[in-house]
């Protein structure tokens, strides 16, 4: 890819938008400093036009969240036939819908929290969900724990539904599951290694994720040989039914019982300076950030081959 132009895809219009910022940031210093000829993007609803004035003819994808994760970039690269890095459209949008991926995941026997949909209009009663207090509400379609609650008693349910619904038309009531909190970073169609997040408040939300000193990362995480290796296949099972390439990184549960549960597979994981991906990949594999960066826009492709 040293020979072609590389837009670094940033910002964006989701909720995530100031995290993609730093990731783009710090995968574009990465390039530059490794002599490729890169370009940083902040990508808005110009970007078919930024990209043919930049003759950009590949594309590091830095966005989080809606409009970067979920497909809907992924078909306009395809379109213009520029080969960008990360998962194809149908599994950008697989994974990025928390409804079809865990329907996928259950189809292909991976284990994750019981669940009930709603759409806005419907009406949630505890007594006619399949499992009580504690629950967890989300919405369908955003990332970085955006919008998540823990409801431990009755009155928290109407807030959390509130904020979920302040995010989506669609959101997710699940069975809370306790468990520790594991992450299991995919390079190259293989995990490279499962970090444990210790969160210095009640999960890892939005703020434990980006704020230094809101969680604890200890790699490898703690967990007995044959439990962790478990783990990483989890993890990569996940990765695979959903159709995903190049990296992920994939978010599980891993209970006293040993059951490892999926929540979320995320297709363009952060690479800001406290992100998980870069870590794992540093203490697992031992790549560099630079290294990483390397390797991932050195695996830039289309999925859809053209006529």
């Amino acid at each position: 890819m040293k020979g072609r132009r590389i837009g670094v895809l940033m910002g964006g219009l989701s909720a995530e938008r100031e995290v993609s910022l730093n990731s783009g940031t710090a995968v574009h210093r990465a390039l530059l400093a490794q002599g490729y000829d890169a370009v940083a993007i902040d990508v808005g609803r110009d970007l078919a036009a930024v990209l043919e004035r930049e003759e950009v003819r590949a594309a590091f994808i830095a966005l989080h969240g809606r409009y970067g994760e979920d497909g809907c970039i992924q078909g306009l690269l395809e379109l213009m036939q520029i080969p960008y890095t990360g998962s194809g459209v149908l599994a950008s949008a697989l994974a990025m819908h928390k409804l079809f991926s865990k329907q996928t995941f259950t189809a292909s026997g991976i284990l994750t929290a019981p669940f009930r949909h709603f759409r806005r209009g419907e009406t949630v009663r505890l007594a006619e969900l399949p499992f009580g207090l504690p629950l967890v509400v989300k919405p369908v379609q955003e990332g970085s724990s955006v919008g998540i609650s823990i409801v431990k008693e009755e009155q928290q349910l109407v807030p959390a539904l509130e904020l979920a619904f302040r995010h989506d038309n669609e959101i997710l009531v699940e069975q809370y599951i306790k468990g520790q909190e594991v992450q299991v970073g995919i390079l190259e169609d293989r995990p490279v290694g499962a970090i444990e997040i210790v969160p210095k408040g009640e999960f890892y939300d939005y703020e434990a994720k980006y704020t230094d000193g809101m969680a604890e990362h200890i790699f490898p995480a703690r967990l007995a040989p044959a439990l962790y290796e478990k783990a990483l296949q989890t993890g990569l099972a996940a990765h695979r039914s959903l159709g995903c390439s190049g990296y992920s990184r994939v978010d599980l549960l891993v209970t006293a019982q040993e059951e490892c549960y999926v929540l979320e597979v995320n297709t363009l994981p952060g690479m800001t300076a406290l992100s998980l991906l870069p870590e794992i990949a540093a203490k697992g594999a031992g790549l560099s950030f630079e290294a990483l960066v390397a390797r991932i826009i050195d695996s830039a492709t289309l999925s859809i081959k053209a006529d």
